[in-house]
């Protein structure tokens, strides 16, 4: 079978020089071509219409110019990567621009390692980060994503925890309002570590973030926190499993959606908590503010629970600005654009205070408000 992408693919593959990774690229493209694209006839997808995205004819568009040798570790990072999850990921093993970052043993790491990604019109771009956070490191890594093109991009990023190591991760998409962007973050938790996410969706026309992170040993905690904001027709889907494989460990999550106009939101999150896994605590919340009538949001916070000792909870919630607090503001002589606008802000900054970094706090900052019209000096 051939593809738009067939060509492309046998170019690239000339540039790889590992053989075993070699193979798994090849069993990636296979998989795509006799998988295509997920529709809306897969029970992940039944809410995201990719078609317009899987029509398009995309150039790849090369980043780096040859691909790395990897290690072992990386090697075998690299092939525990689930590229038989959709199209998208197979698509993605297939053309990896490959990253490589070590975060070296009981090293503190002061400032945050940064991954900004762009694309050209009309092209698609596929990074591939593998990171391993090496037993009782301390880092943040921020992945930016922006443009003004209308692009295609379809990235990812495999991250091991080690043993009492601490990861903040800051994941940021604002690309244009043409383009489109599909992400995978797959993440392992090693035995007391911690990782700590906070994931911003404010750009493409259609976008897609599935997140899965894993508990290996006793232990660990993570937070899997986000924000997306949606205006005209824009789409975003997110999809996360938090799987609590072993005794022990915490999980927090806490998403909110801001929609307006006829924006579309998607939230499908699952806890598992396996047989073996008692004393797991796992909270799970899904906010959402619909600021128009014709914005839809489908959201299906999941629990999944084999095990009696344990803490869940989980919940999601719908509605508009209350009318109390739209009220109070309006009593204190805001107008009514005004109150709307700072109502807004202040439900969608819960998630961007999260940010540790001031200069990516105040370009969400800027990005919100821009969004909303105003300025906390109006």
């Amino acid at each position: 079978m051939t593809n738009q992408f067939t060509e492309q693919f046998r170019e690239s593959l000339k540039t790889e020089n590992t053989a075993s990774v070699k193979a798994f690229r090849e069993k990636a493209f296979r998989f795509f071509n006799e998988n295509g694209f997920p529709t809306v006839r897969h029970e992940d997808w039944k809410y995201t219409n990719a078609g317009r995205l899987a029509g398009g004819n995309w150039i790849v568009q090369v980043i780096s110019p040859e691909a790395p040798i990897l290690d072992e570790r990386f090697e075998n990072l690299l092939h525990k990567f689930n590229y038989e999850r959709n199209g998208f990921t197979a698509l993605n093993a297939a053309f990896a621009e490959i990253v490589c970052i070590t975060i070296t043993k009981e090293t503190i790491v002061e400032e945050p390692i940064r991954f900004d990604f762009s694309a050209a019109d009309d092209t698609a771009i596929f990074p591939h980060i593998l990171l391993i956070a090496e037993a009782g490191s301390k880092a943040s890594i921020v992945e930016i994503y922006s443009g003004e093109a209308k692009n295609f991009t379809n990235a990812a990023i495999q991250i091991l925890v080690e043993d009492n190591a601490n990861l903040t991760h800051y994941r940021v998409q604002k690309e244009s309002a043409e383009a489109f962007h599909v992400g995978t973050t797959e993440v392992s938790v090693g035995r007391g570590s911690l990782y700590n996410s906070t994931n911003i969706n404010i750009g493409a026309q259609l976008s897609r973030h599935d997140i899965d992170v894993k508990f290996t040993a006793e232990g660990g905690e993570a937070f899997v926190d986000g924000l997306y904001m949606l205006e005209a027709s824009q789409h975003s889907d997110t999809h996360s499993i938090i799987d609590h494989t072993v005794p022990n460990c915490v999980s927090h999550q806490n998403y909110k959606g801001v929609l307006n106009d006829r924006s579309r939101g998607v939230f499908n999150g699952k806890v598992f908590v396996r047989e073996n896994a008692s004393g797991t605590d796992a909270k799970q919340s899904n906010k959402n503010l619909l600021l128009s009538n014709d914005a839809r949001i489908d959201t299906k916070p999941q629990l999944e629970i084999f095990n009696d000792d344990v803490k869940c909870a989980h919940g999601a919630t719908v509605g508009q600005l209350e009318e109390e607090e739209m009220f109070y503001l309006l009593s204190r002589g805001l107008n009514p654009e005004l109150s709307r606008n700072l109502l807004t802000y202040g439900f969608a900054e819960e998630i961007i205070n999260k940010i540790g970094i001031d200069s990516i706090k105040r370009e969400l900052d800027e990005a919100v408000l821009h969004r909303l019209n105003t300025s906390l000096e109006g």
